[in-house]
């Protein structure tokens, strides 16, 4: 039996906590000072994590190395099962002609960029967060954007900024699944947090984008279709989180607020039109030899195989805007529906209790017996196996059904699986690493120590919190690995200072996807889907302000969530 040390440098709590947060330092050290591909960040990060459990924390050897295998395994299912057979999906629409159906029904509704810039970047990019993610929404936006007729930097800079409200629920929501993982935390009260807190961010997103894209006439001609489509989707996150299944969050949302635009502008129009740019201004802003990411720009491997495929794709769509029949509409949205479905049957009352039956097994971890620094038994070495019901299993039937839809025979479907694999193996790499760091700094002790030192802040911790979470996301490109990291530390700091754990919890994620357009690899997957090499540094002095002026309206509502103004919010 291990029990964890809360002080164990010279017993001193605030020695040991500089020691605990010296692998988190280091993997942000290597990732955003010294640009080290975030694989061997984490690695390394893992590395010194383990030396402290051992030398420092006292671990024994062997339980440290399975506190790893814990994490790995974990990093492995569910959170990458739910990130290859989503992308798997994905890429499955890609290999025919409906995804190229899809765009060209989007573009076909409006001419109008500032109406564009809501339906491709916000709706459709919502839609493909909630499949693809890993820079996909931005880079396949944000060439459809340019092929729409705006500027390159522009369509940048509008992609990415939409990349915000649909990420603390994206990839099928694996961040707030990640976010259970190392928590303990319900998974339905972390959900429905969260579903109080982004649909805010939500309200405003449309309107900034119009903003962007046309300034103030831009908000002043068309924010009634940025409301609704706002108000649309904010609602239909909120409803889905709180009280349907947290999975089909993005896709929920995005939907809704596609039919609500869609109804809007059958009922109403703006005055005027903001056409294409002129093809002139596109040309001179765009450098035709820079199609993928350059060596030098940050990006990992996977990133540059979805900013060069996909949006190649989207310009070579570009050249048709007319609406396609009705039976190709219903087809190009097929996948869509069929997850949806999918989701559906597994929530009935009855399927869903039988799944849970016949489909999940909880085991203990073998070679972890850890308690506390007070002797209570530890969360984390228990595990629960929903091997049938689990979310990247109900991903795995929708693409199996698609293939039929589709008429695409097992043989393409296992190379695009197998292909879907190859292109995320760095990040299958980086997941599992992050989550082994987790892991062990969690078991260890690690976490608890800093924890207990953060609650030092008392109910400044309140404010900390979301730019904890921020900086996260920035530096790692991930709110998945952003949770893993953090959410522990930030459940045990609230317990310490009498906050609630969901609230920060939930507000590592929700704050954390502020950061997601200042994160190196979307800016890299941005430039390189416009055609603009090397414009990470001009995007980042775009969106800084944008970044942090989110962050500081999200830090006031979570401030007030934590106190008797806003405390009924919390589950």
């Amino acid at each position: 039996m291990f029990q964890q040390i809360l002080d164990p440098i010279a017993g001193s709590l605030v020695l040991s906590a500089l020691c605990a947060a010296l692998p988190l330092l280091m993997l942000f050290v290597l990732l955003g000072v010294f640009k080290v591909k975030a694989p061997k960040a984490a690695l390394a990060g893992l590395a010194l994590s383990l030396v402290l459990a051992i030398v420092a924390w006292r671990m024994p050897v062997g339980q440290a190395l399975s506190a790893t295998a814990a994490g790995v395994f974990y990093g492995l299912f569910p959170i990458l099962w739910i990130l290859v057979n989503a992308l798997w999906i994905y890429r499955l629409t890609v290999a025919t002609p409906w995804f190229e159906v899809l765009g060209r029904t989007i573009r076909s509704i409006s001419n109008d960029l500032r109406i564009l810039s809501i339906l491709i970047a916000f709706c459709f990019g919502a839609l493909l967060e909630s499949l693809a993610g890993f820079g996909a929404p931005v880079a396949i936006s944000a060439a459809m954007l340019m092929a729409a007729g705006m500027k390159p930097l522009k369509s940048a800079v509008v992609s990415l900024l939409a990349n915000t409200a649909p990420v603390a629920f994206g990839a099928m929501a694996a961040p707030i699944i990640a976010l259970n993982g190392v928590t303990g935390l319900p998974l339905n009260e972390l959900s429905s947090m969260a579903g109080r807190q982004t649909p805010f961010i939500a309200l405003i997103v449309p309107l900034l984008l119009v903003l962007i894209v046309d300034g103030r006439r831009g908000v002043k001609q068309t924010w009634p279709v940025a409301l609704v489509a706002g108000a649309a989707f904010a609602a239909a996150q909120f409803v889905t989180s709180n009280y349907f299944a947290v999975e089909l969050t993005d896709v929920v949302a995005a939907v809704v607020t596609v039919a609500a635009v869609l109804l809007m502008l059958k009922l109403w129009q703006p005055k005027e039109s903001v056409a294409a740019d002129s093809p002139e201004s596109i040309v001179a802003e765009t450098v035709p030899s820079a199609v993928g990411i350059s060596a030098g720009a940050g990006g990992n491997s996977a990133d540059r195989n979805i900013a060069s495929g996909p949006s190649q794709a989207a310009n070579r769509a570009t050249a048709d805007n007319s609406r396609p029949e009705a039976r190709q509409i219903w087809m190009a949205i097929a996948p869509y529906l069929v997850i949806i479905t999918v989701f559906s049957i597994a929530q009935v009352p009855f399927v869903k209790t039988w799944l849970g039956q016949v489909g999940s097994v909880t085991f203990a971890w073998p070679g972890l017996e850890i308690t506390d620094a007070a002797g209570n038994a530890v969360s984390g070495t228990k595990f629960k196996l929903d091997h049938i019901k689990a979310t990247g299993t109900l991903l795995l039937f929708s693409g199996l059904i698609t293939m039929v839809l589709y008429k695409i025979s097992a043989v393409q479907g296992l190379r695009i699986y197998r292909d879907t694999v190859v292109q995320l193996r760095w990040t299958i790499v980086t997941v599992t690493a992050v989550l082994g760091l987790s892991f062990v700094m969690n078991l260890s002790g690690q976490t608890t120590t800093l924890g207990f030192a953060l609650a030092s802040a008392g109910g400044f911790f309140a404010i900390l919190s979301p730019l904890i979470g921020w900086i996260g996301v920035a530096l790692t490109g991930s709110d998945t690995s952003s949770n893993s990291l953090f959410g522990q530390m930030q459940a045990t700091a609230a317990e310490q200072t009498g906050l609630s754990p969901v609230l920060m919890a939930a507000s590592n994620s929700s704050a954390g996807v502020m950061g997601k357009m200042l994160s190196l690899q979307n800016l890299a997957v941005a430039s390189a889907a416009v055609g603009l090499d090397g414009a990470e540094g001009t995007l980042f002095r775009k969106l800084i302000g944008w970044s942090l002026g989110l962050l500081a309206l999200i830090t006031v509502l979570i401030y007030l969530q934590s106190t008797p103004v806003l405390s009924w919010m919390v589950p």
